[in-house]
């Protein structure tokens, strides 16, 4: 890996938004053969320099070099045209084509009649097979791959051009273990082949698996440049959010269930045989006022899908859910938004921000549908529901005026957290609040769920970060293969290994058996051993 020559060399960006300097004389280099991983907390200006380096964003200030030559990119093709190629966080993908046409988009193998779709498809099939997906028929529509799945196709896209710079935002968001494993062995081959990879992760133990150097950014300012062998963890996410160590130790705090007795007190929701047919199989479930109980399990285990029926997303057709000792008939989101549900859905840009919306439209939106449109929010009650929550969950910029859509993903989390929390709701339900954004915004939200727990509101926490789960979580819910397996009574000895043990179990009986599970008592402590758990983000690390 030579210094000789960066093959990216970016020189003092500076780019103003109105009332943000996003950032301010940032320097950064990208060597040809390595994997750099862009590091700092959700509004540091990791987007915004990328988005500069691949022509979304006009630099207001400073040099762009690329292979020795100064460049300015006027759009996306500008960039595409020098080399540099970009997989975002969310899968920006078509999904009524079919595979290999989403592979080769913009880059179709054309002959004197058109399009050559066979020498298409055989292209696409080419650079699939450099991510180890040859397997796939690039003939099948897109739409019948999994969210993983199409995140490694999207890659495959971006390697279809044959990039000297390769920029991956958020990658492995969607993808288990094995795949993530699998993307590193790529990512490895074409950093051998002098491909350059900018990487960007929340997860600290991928940053120190795959990358060779690392840029930290802060408050849209250059903090430093590192060789990543070179930087201790604790020093790598103090520079990130400069706080000294003994503040990293107290982020997110660890709830722990002190004793209560649940058996004296009337549960606030209680599930019998809730399912449905083809989501999740009949299940058991009580939540209290004020506990936090967590959802555990691996993609499509059914955490998402039990969820939406307790708010009324879906629509069960097995067994009910009674509130406060009553019946509740949750046929839809108003049904559950009616008694005090609320929902804050995995798939923040699809289901969740309203991108052309300020940051005051979308937190009002859910008050405002409860009232009905009828009834207008006056702006004296918008201004005290949008300056309490921006303050209290820390929404950066503190503007509320401002297009949601310019707002980091961390950000755009706590106004959605603030839309719910605006409801007053008794029954907050969290569906992977915290997935892609840094560890300052994830300390922060951890905080917030505590807080509202110790106020009285019952929280059901989902995420697929399983110590997160068991740092919040007063019971653990595990899921598989769309049913309930088992519950963990959390307490000082319980460790994420467990909840990896009660998953790698067949099922209850086979839990039962082998000890893990007490099928009435839930899991306690043991000196079972189990499989570590593959991803570490960055708060677990501190």
């Amino acid at each position: 890996m030579s210094e000789a020559l960066p093959i990216v060399e970016m020189r003092g960006i500076s780019i103003e938004f109105p009332g943000v300097k996003a950032l301010d004389g940032v320097d950064f280099r990208l060597f040809q053969g390595e994997v750099h991983a862009l590091m700092g907390e959700n509004g540091a200006g990791k987007s915004t320099l990328i988005k500069a380096l691949t022509g979304v964003y006009k630099i207001d200030g400073g040099q762009i070099v690329v292979a020795g030559q100064e460049r300015q990119f006027h759009g996306t093709g500008d960039a595409q045209g020098a080399g540099i190629s970009t997989v975002y966080q969310e899968v920006n993908l078509v999904t009524n084509l079919s595979i290999g046409e989403n592979v080769m988009l913009g880059h179709e193998v054309r002959g004197p009649l058109g399009v050559n779709w066979r020498a298409t498809h055989k292209a696409a099939t080419e650079a699939l097979a450099r991510l180890g997906l040859e397997h796939l028929d690039t003939h099948q529509p897109l739409s019948t791959l999994s969210i993983a799945m199409q995140q490694l196709v999207a890659i495959s896209r971006a390697m279809a051009i044959k990039a000297k710079v390769l920029i991956l935002d958020e990658p492995t968001s969607s993808l288990d273990a094995a795949e993530v494993e699998g993307l590193f062995r790529v990512m490895r081959t074409l950093r051998d082949q002098g491909v350059a990879i900018l990487f960007v992760s929340h997860f600290l133990d991928q940053i120190y698996a795959i990358s060779d150097r690392l840029t930290i950014l802060r408050n849209g300012r250059y903090e430093g440049e590192y060789l990543t062998r070179e930087l201790d963890r604790h020093e790598l996410i103090a520079k990130m959010i400069g706080k000294d160590l003994g503040a990293l130790s107290s982020l997110g705090g660890n709830r722990r269930v002190d004793e209560r007795d649940y058996a004296a007190e009337e549960p606030l929701l209680k599930a019998s045989g809730l399912g449905r047919r083809g989501s999740i199989e009949p299940t058991d479930l009580d939540i209290h006022r004020g506990e936090v109980v967590g959802f555990a399990g691996l993609l499509g285990s059914g955490r998402t899908e039990l969820a939406r029926l307790l708010y009324g997303a879906d629509r069960a057709d097995q067994g009910q859910v009674e509130l406060d000792g009553a019946k509740a008939d949750l046929k839809s989101p108003a049904d559950g938004l009616g008694k005090r549900i609320a929902f804050s859905t995995e798939n923040r840009r699809d289901e969740g921000i309203i991108a052309d919306l300020t940051v005051r439209e979308n937190m009002i939106l859910a008050l405002q549908a409860e009232r009905g449109w009828a009834r207008p929010l006056s702006r004296k009650e918008q201004d005290e529901i949008v300056d309490k929550y921006i303050s209290a969950l820390n929404v950066r910029p503190a503007d509320p005026n401002r297009l949601i859509k310019n707002l980091s993903g961390g950000n755009q989390q706590k106004v959605l957290l603030g839309r719910w929390l605006a409801t007053n709701p008794q029954l907050l339900i969290l569906d992977e609040p915290t997935r892609g954004i840094d560890v300052g915004a994830k300390a922060e939200i951890q905080e917030a769920v505590a807080e509202l727990a110790e106020g009285g509101v019952s929280v059901v926490f989902i995420s697929s970060e399983l110590e997160e789960v068991v740092r919040l979580s007063e019971r653990i819910v595990v899921l598989k293969d769309h049913q309930k397996i088992g519950e963990i009574v959390n307490g000082p000895g319980v460790t994420a290994q467990q909840v990896v043990d009660v998953i790698a179990a067949h099922g209850v009986d086979a839990a039962t058996r082998s000890g893990i599970i007490d099928a009435e008592e839930g899991l306690h402590p043991s000196d079972a051993h189990a499989p570590e758990h593959a991803l570490v983000s960055a708060e677990e690390e501190a």
